[in-house]
């Protein structure tokens, strides 16, 4: 277990923090803060306790070059001091105020390249390190992993955020009780291979929906006529079903889907078991399938979901993935530990008024999505341990 910024004094020293403040906008206006306010437990841990703050995060996709107004931090200062009823100072110069957010990292490019450099001149504004950006965990930047070197000596802690992450992500999943599903989704199969290969054997069940799906089923013989397929992974594909036969997880694929010709409002839609028709594509698991996947989940213990079951953001192929969400909330509620990674299975949730009834919803896509493949991550290794 990684100490914590709750234990430790802070009184009368500067906190450096890496946050994720990685915000939607539009012209210059926040559209979503959940993940400033997300940080605000540990940012109010350190100012309760007497503690000054330096923040820092990134922003967008910069050149590098130096300052661009349309990913400057500035609005994300004003809104974070909005929400600490205090003021918040946007500089990279400032080393006195309270709360101070440093420029949008990727104004350097020393950010991505992890250029000591650069790390040694954030590094000298703090006396504490603290990371509490889970979303860039799997990430080596400067930020998350030169700056805790060349802060060695000092104390290197995970915020709060990043503790409960780890907590659900580590713990709970290697912890967890059975029965343990798995629901994977998403577009591509190469996105979650690796997530499978390290599941099999662990979990009990693995569902799997979504346009993924048609990689698999197209590398055992199935027709589906005009659906996404990864061609170059067919034979990946067929190794893990082998891998699953051999182990000791059901891996299960929809039996059948919901398929349209094109993906349009309003389209004419068709149900289809088995083989899709060639011209058609499966856009959504089908009504068998949910039935079954729902089963499974209700009598489940420990669920993780990474993926949507199908084009969820488009009326009717947004049923499976709203009738998935259902099932798990219902496990959740039934005591079962339901833990949710990846922004579209996140946004689903959220679509359908769920965050209140899952056990844990990660903030992390590309980084849930590596800690079920197994992966460590240097950012956290590098934090001090407790005592």
């Amino acid at each position: 277990m990684k100490q914590t910024i709750e234990q430790i004094d802070v009184a009368g020293k500067r906190v450096l923090m890496r946050v994720d403040f990685n915000v939607p906008m539009t012209d210059g206006e926040i559209t979503d803060d959940r993940r400033i306010q997300m940080a605000l437990p540990s940012i109010t841990s350190v100012l309760d306790r007497g503690g000054k703050l330096t923040l820092m995060s990134h922003l967008g996709r910069p050149s590098g070059d130096g300052f661009e107004k349309a990913y400057s931090l500035a609005p994300i200062a004003k809104r974070l001091g909005e929400l600490l009823g205090r003021d918040v100072v946007c500089s990279d110069d400032d080393t006195t105020s309270d709360v101070v957010l440093v420029e949008n990292l990727r104004f350097d490019k020393g950010e991505k390249t992890g250029n000591e450099t650069f790390a040694k001149s954030l590094a000298a504004k703090g006396d504490i390190y603290c990371n509490d950006a889970f979303g860039t965990a799997h990430r080596t930047h400067a930020s998350m992993v030169a700056v805790p070197l060349a802060m060695e000596g000092k104390p290197r802690v995970a915020g709060l955020l990043l503790a409960k992450e780890l907590q659900y992500l580590d713990h709970a999943i290697s912890n967890a009780k059975k029965p343990f599903v798995a629901v994977l989704g998403g577009a591509k199969v190469s996105d979650k291979m690796g997530a499978i290969e390290n599941l099999l054997g662990t979990v009990d069940t693995i569902l799997i929906g979504g346009a993924m799906a048609y990689t698999f089923l197209v590398s055992i013989g199935e027709h589906v006529g005009n659906s996404l397929v990864e061609h170059n992974r067919l034979e990946d594909a067929s190794k893990i079903i082998d891998a699953a036969v051999a182990s000791s997880t059901d891996l299960l694929f929809p039996q059948d889907h919901v398929c349209a010709q094109e993906i349009v409002q309003g389209t004419r839609v068709q149900v289809t078991a088995g083989s899709i028709p060639k011209g058609w594509m499966g856009l959504d698991i089908g009504p068998e399938t949910i039935l079954k996947y729902t089963q499974i989940l209700r009598d489940s213990n420990t669920i993780i979901w990474n993926g949507p079951m199908g084009v969820f953001e488009m009326e009717p192929f947004d049923v499976g993935t709203r009738q998935i969400a259902q099932a798990i909330a219902s496990a959740t509620e039934n005591g079962a530990t339901s833990i949710v990674g990846g922004g579209d299975s996140a946004a689903a949730i959220s679509a359908s008024g769920l965050e209140g009834q899952m056990t844990h919803i990660s903030t992390g896509g590309g980084a849930s999505l590596q800690m079920l493949e197994g992966k460590s991550f240097s950012s956290v290794a590098l934090l001090d341990d407790t005592v």
